[in-house]
């Protein structure tokens, strides 16, 4: 025990580690940790950040990764990629603040250009095995969708790439600097370094020399580490430790040549992988203890290693030097172009700028401009197959760049009328170049704008409806707007009639939802004599505006009378309806949707089509329901909200009840069939009209027939509101629509109309529902007023058993009506036979008449019910023997089967004994006459 403690702490450690390195496998670093006090522990625990922990897992899956690059095995490479992609997701609150590191960005770039060499690389891929061309193949294609998202930033590597590692190496050092000490799975920048290798000279001989001694130092190793127990360690401490500081020195310059060595001979194709790994023992554990221990000395002399030769792409030479550039040369490049479009591997972020390109040394050369609209035309295109994916939406870059190029691409055909486009013309017979005036060129500008604004509807749709960037993208439909009216002033000149109807069609889309508030204004007469001369300033701007409906009235009149397709035709009414009962145009609405009989076979056409028809009928019942036209607006809105589903039929959303009835193929397509949220209508104002108008409808009818047993109902919806409020065991004060809605229904059951009153109409309401629409005031005088009368009805109805006569000035008090008004009810109930009673002009009363029922009339009653229980019972009779035997009401056939059987034995064993008892019979009969 003397000898073990005669040396100090700090030499005992050194040469234990030194021992357990040199005598122990490589996996013996592990061990060393578990050597260490407690106290040296305590030490070397770090409180770390958040990103330092999120940094750290980035770091170790990259070195993972261009470890695995370096072996060429693509497996790892690609789970590792998963797993890269999963932190890089879940420090994604790190990397919003602190930006995306660049090491990252590094690693994307430098991965996705070795995947090209190795995807290049015809012979290395026929060398791979099954899984890892697969893998190979899989991880390109993953790496080349995902580096979408850090275009710019892999754009801004590459151009400066030296820039980048320079930026990272100094956002290393003070973290390396700022830690004391670095436990063993902490992982820093410098892992992914390696030491520049010396001049070759010294290299080579120290080598040779390092050949001959390698054995010589190892078993003066062995000595060294045989003297560290001996007694004499007390009294030479000093220099033990002289000469482990100089055989450390001797095995990190050993280690530095080494590597340099395996770096050149993995570099060389002739060397075989078993040469490649044979390698001793001794020399990877002095790797290890050099990494550890000699890695922050040798700082200055690092380099990044990076996984694989990384690709310099140049931009490809237009034209050699020298070349004539003419209108053959450029259309031969420009089909040179268009070769590569829409195969596997094209880069078309590339193709695009070629095509700008393109279009610069035409427009240098003054080649015209019948071949600058020809090149615009593609640059159109390709902007448009940027996504191959249908369900994917334009980025913000490309949606500007579109929208200009559209613009420049109109600039040139206003500016110039000798050019002449259209789909007939082929390729053959273009005139392109100069002398060829005036220019034909192929393509369809309609087309283009067309779908333009099919991208610009995605593009809502992928939208968060609730924030801002909706709010911005929702101020581009100015353009577009302005670009179709710019397409429908060129296309009325030079197009021909259909694609007039398509472009009106454009037009009419984007104008029939929205409600024109000049207009509504001006019909309100605010333009009086009396006003300030801001007033008349901006009624003067009002006024210089074309209105909407003037607008609709033209453009859809035109498709009435020139277009030949159903679909656009149908489309044109549909919004023609919408716009005019969006502004309380009910009668021309109604006329135009009787006359168009769309109701008759809208089942047959398509899913956009029966959405427009849809929510143009829910905008018709609103507008009736503005108009006091109670019984219209419930009629209208009935389909829609007796079905369930009017989120759904009104493209405003999916139903989660409905997702187990659609796959996904088909939940993408519903979902691209859904309106934009600007358009959409309000759901709940929407059902709040419904209830209001089947209660006005349902209420006095159920007063009127309390006691018939065949009563039918109006709504069932309504039905189910009521039956749900009665079902609540605590009654509080209402708070949702519905509620308050089920407790007016009760009120006006009463006769109470201001309790009635007051549930519909209040803050909580207005807010809700009433304040949407653009005639408040209007709107809350005809519900008071509808709800005035409809309860004078249910009162009569309710309480006209109780009343022998009662006075109309009474009435008129009670509900606030005026008198002509409760004569005129009162009449029309007496009239429709609905209430009893007859009027008295002088008195200006109504006089109930009750009539009982006389002694043959209660006979006759119950004669008729006694009949009535009688046949019930024989239908009960009769359900049961076809039960019995086996008939459709006895669901289990089975059963039914056995009874018949055993019936069937019953009834033979009967014939039989009767046949018995006949013979029997018959013999007592003969013996008696005998």
């Amino acid at each position: 025990m003397s000898r073990f403690f005669a040396r100090s702490d700090s030499e005992s450690e050194e040469s234990s580690s030194d021992d357990e390195i040199t005598d122990k496998a490589p996996g013996a670093t592990f061990k060393q940790s578990l050597l260490l006090s407690d106290d040296e522990e305590d030490t070397k625990r770090v409180v770390r950040s958040a990103k330092d922990k999120r940094f750290e897992e980035l770091t170790n899956l990259i070195k993972t990764i261009r470890n695995a690059m370096k072996i060429r095995d693509m497996s790892k490479c690609l789970e590792e990629f998963e797993q890269l992609c999963r932190a890089f997701l879940k420090s994604k609150n790190i990397v919003d603040k602190e930006g995306i590191p660049p090491f990252y960005i590094r690693l994307l770039a430098d991965l996705e250009d070795y995947l090209n060499q190795l995807w290049e690389d015809k012979e290395g891929k026929k060398k791979m095995n099954k899984n890892n061309a697969k893998a190979l193949s899989t991880l390109r294609q993953k790496i080349r969708k995902y580096n979408r998202d850090f275009e710019s930033e892999i754009a801004a590597y590459k151009e400066n790439p030296q820039e980048s590692a320079d930026e990272e190496e100094e956002e290393k050092e003070p973290e390396d600097s700022g830690s004391s000490s670095d436990s063993e799975g902490e992982v820093s920048s410098k892992s992914f370094l390696k030491k520049k290798p010396e001049a070759p000279s010294e290299a080579t001989k120290f080598l040779k020399t390092a050949k001959g001694s390698g054995d010589k130092s190892s078993s003066s190793d062995e000595d060294d580490d045989d003297g560290d127990w001996s007694p004499s360690d007390s009294d030479s401490s000093s220099e033990t430790s002289d000469k482990e500081e100089e055989n450390a020195l001797k095995r990190k310059r050993l280690v530095t040549f080494l590597k340099v060595k395996r770096a050149e001979d993995t570099e060389k194709p002739g060397v075989r992988k078993e040469e490649r790994k044979k390698k001793p023992k001794q020399k990877e554990q002095i790797e290890e203890e050099a990494e550890e221990e000699g890695g922050e000395e040798a700082g200055g002399g690092w380099e990044k290693v990076k996984g694989g030769v990384p690709l310099v792409k140049e931009k490809p030479k237009m034209f050699a030097k020298g070349t004539e550039i003419n209108t053959a040369v450029v259309v031969k490049k420009l089909n040179e172009i268009l070769q590569a479009r829409g195969k596997k591997g094209t880069d078309r972020a590339a193709q695009i700028e070629l095509f700008h390109a393109l279009a610069a040394i035409a427009a240098e050369n003054n080649l015209g401009q019948g071949i600058l609209v020809k090149i615009k035309f593609n640059i159109i295109a390709s902007l448009y197959d940027y996504n191959p994916n249908l369900a994917a939406f334009m980025k913000p870059d490309m949606w500007k760049k579109c929208l200009d190029c559209i613009d420049e691409l109109l600039d040139i055909l206003f500016e110039h009328n000798n050019i002449f486009i259209g789909e007939n013309i082929a390729e053959d017979s273009e005139n392109l170049a100069v002398s060829d005036q005036p220019f034909r060129v192929r393509g369809c500008i309609l087309t283009l704008v067309e779908r333009m604004d099919e991208e610009f509807t995605k593009i809502m749709q992928n939208t968060d409806p609730h924030s801002q960037e909706y709010v911005d993208n929702l101020k581009d439909e100015g353009r577009v707007c302005g670009i179709v009216d710019r397409l429908l002033t060129y296309l009325e000149n030079k197009g021909s009639t259909e694609e007039i109807c398509r472009v009106y069609l454009r037009r009419i889309m984007h104008t029939y939802y929205k409600f024109d508030y000049k207009a509504h204004r001006r019909s309100l007469g605010l333009q009086g004599e009396t006003k300030s001369e801001q007033d008349q300033e901006e009624s003067k701007e009002e006024s210089e505006g074309e209105d909407s409906a003037v607008i609709m009235d033209r453009l859809c009149k035109f498709i009435y009378a020139k277009d030949r397709t159903d679909r656009i035709r149908t489309c044109a009414i549909l919004c023609h309806i919408y716009h005019h009962a969006l502004h309380s145009r009910w009668y021309q609405a109604r006329d135009l949707m009787l006359m168009s009989h769309l109701q008759d076979n809208i089942q047959h056409a398509d899913p956009p089509v029966q959405i427009l028809y849809n929510r143009t009928m829910v905008q018709l019942g609103i507008c009736a329901f503005r108009q006091g036209m109670i019984k219209d607006a419930h009629n209208a809105l009935l389909d829609i909200q007796s079905s369930g589903r009017a989120k759904e039929l009104l493209g405003q959303g999916l139903l989660m009840r409905n997702m187990q009835e659609r796959n996904a193929e088909q939940e993408k397509i519903e979902k691209r069939r859904q309106v934009p949220f600007h358009m959409h209508i309000n759901l709940e104002l929407l059902e709040c009209v419904y209830l209001v108008s089947a209660m006005l409808l349902e209420i006095p009818y159920m007063a009127a027939h309390e006691f018939d047993a065949r009563r039918r109902m109006i709504s069932k919806q309504f039905h189910h509101q009521l039956r749900v409020g009665e079902r609540q065991p605590l009654l509080g004060p209402p708070e949702s629509m519905r509620e308050h809605v089920v407790a007016a229904s009760k009120a006006m059951k009463m006769g109470d109309w201001r309790t009635c009153h007051s549930f519909i109409i209040n803050e909580k309401m207005n807010s809700k529902v009433w304040d949407l629409f653009p005639e408040i005031q209007r709107v809350r005088e005809m519900l008071v007023r509808k709800i005035q009368e409809e309860s004078l009805r249910t009162y009569l109805f309710t309480y006209s058993s109780v009343y022998d006569s009662i006075s109309m000035a009474t009435l008129s008090e009670m509900f606030e009506l005026e008198m002509p008004t409760v004569h005129s009810i009162i009449s029309k109930m007496i009239i429709n036979e609905e209430l009893m009673a007859s009027l008295d002009q002088p008195t200006q009363t109504v006089m109930m008449h009750r009539t009982e029922p006389t002694s043959l009339q209660n006979m006759a009653l119950k004669l008729a019910e006694k009949l009535g229980n009688l046949v019930e019972n024989n239908e009960r009779v009769s359900d049961l023997k076809q039960g019995i035997y086996g008939g459709y009401f006895n669901r289990d056939q089975k059963g039914g089967y056995q009874q018949k059987q055993s019936y069937q034995r019953d009834q033979k064993s009967y014939q039989q004994k009767q046949s018995g008892y006949q013979r029997g019979g018959y013999r007592n009969q003969n013996q008696g006459n005998y």
